[in-house]
């Protein structure tokens, strides 16, 4: 559980609290636009997010690029068909917080305020630039299943596989 309240403000203005989930859990899928392995997963966590949006579980996206604006944000999710997923850009500060450090790397928090999960999407990305033809395991949608479901989640932490995010106390003001 995280000490004191984090909040992040999204592109349109909104405050997210993304370690105070109101439902069942809330997934924090860190981003970056110029990430390819990033933007090759926009198809499958559109999929994640509509498929437990019923089920008490919210979405948002974390950009962790240096220098991005608000206008490349909206036209990025635009172009990758993000239309219903809340998008915020961070400093660093909330993947330090989580200690995100790749992107895309997900991490779940129940609505006590615990990560219940970290790591990757599914194990499509063998290594950067090498990937499966056919997911085998499909390890955000496995934690979201189980958290869901009041349960132990299986596997709590894997290893993500695409762009490193620089850290907060590294990146240009």
């Amino acid at each position: 559980m995280f000490a004191g309240s984090t909040q992040i403000r999204t592109i349109d203005g909104k405050i997210l609290r993304p370690l105070e989930p109101p439902g069942a859990a809330a997934v924090l899928f860190f981003v970056a636009t110029d990430c390819p392995i990033s933007n090759a997963y926009a198809p499958e966590i559109q999929r994640i997010c509509s498929a437990f949006k019923g089920r008490g579980v919210s979405c948002a996206l974390v950009y962790e690029d240096v220098n991005v604006t608000a206008d490349a944000v909206r036209k990025h999710a635009s172009e990758h068909g993000y239309r219903q997923i809340a998008a915020a850009i961070d400093d660093g500060t909330l993947a330090a917080r989580v200690n995100a450090s790749i992107t895309p790397e997900t991490v779940v928090i129940d609505h006590s305020g615990r990560v219940r999960y970290h790591g990757r999407i599914d194990n499509l990305y063998v290594a950067f630039g090498k990937s499966r033809q056919v997911v085998t395991v499909h390890d955000l949608r496995g934690a979201l299943e189980a958290v869901v479901a009041g349960k132990t989640v299986a596997t709590p932490a894997t290893e993500a596989v695409g762009c490193y995010i620089m850290p907060s106390n590294q990146r240009s003001k």
